[in-house]
């Protein structure tokens, strides 16, 4: 028997919320965002797949308790979903990522330039999964979000290395 594991998806919506005020109460608490960008991360490589997704992202709960009444609930057309897509998708949000945060520190690290850069990012991501929720189904965001492909491009990887691993062992 295996034990169902409990979704946190009914409140984790707190998390993004206690987010965005604090960090424009001082933008020093958007260095919190590194927590949304790396927690996926590391489950998939621990082996839990995309687990951050259906499970626990605060950004996911946010649009599916929110957007449900105003979304016009249309599917996501086919090309949108496509690897291609979300492949030039995670690129985008990496080059972006990646250029504010050398553009904050470019003259040594500074806390809230970081932190002003990942509110940014993060809420950048959150507008855009808004619109799409609206257009779209609620959390249609989640059908092409970078870090649900990242990590189920980690997971992939790993699968694919347990299942080499395993078939050398039998040989």
């Amino acid at each position: 028997m295996t034990k169902k594991r409990k979704s946190h998806q009914a409140w984790s919506w707190v998390f993004m919320i206690v987010f965005i005020v604090l960090s424009i109460i001082d933008f020093r608490f958007g260095i919190l965002g590194i927590i949304c960008m790396t927690t996926p991360m590391i489950l998939a490589l621990r082996g839990s797949g995309k687990a951050h997704c259906s499970f626990y992202c605060p950004r996911g709960s946010l649009l599916g308790k929110f957007l449900k009444p105003i979304s016009f609930h249309n599917n996501l057309p086919k090309w949108a979903k496509s690897n291609k897509v979300k492949n030039m998708l995670l690129f985008a949000m990496v080059s972006m990522l990646t250029i504010g945060m050398f553009h904050a520190n470019r003259e040594g690290f500074n806390l809230m330039k970081t932190g002003f850069t990942l509110f940014r990012f993060m809420t950048a991501s959150l507008l855009v999964g808004i619109m799409m929720g609206i257009v779209f189904k609620p959390r249609t965001w989640c059908q092409v979000c970078p870090m649900g492909h990242g990590t189920a491009i980690i997971d992939k990887g790993l699968k694919g290395r347990k299942i080499t691993k395993e078939k050398n062992l039998s040989q």
